[in-house]
């Protein structure tokens, strides 16, 4: 998924961290199928929920 932002074989040390913090905060925040199309973030508070 990487690659929809950076072309392979970019070098990832030309981009900023702030560019890198974007991919990083878009690519969390995606749905995914294998998740039942939640986030990352909502299954993994989905699974702290039923864990406390």
């Amino acid at each position: 998924m990487v690659r929809q932002y950076f072309p392979k074989g970019t070098d990832l040390t030309s981009h900023t961290p702030e560019d890198q913090a974007a991919v990083a905060a878009g690519l969390k925040c995606r749905p995914r199928r294998t998740l039942g199309w939640d986030t990352p973030a909502e299954r993994l508070a989905k699974l702290l929920a039923t864990a406390s």
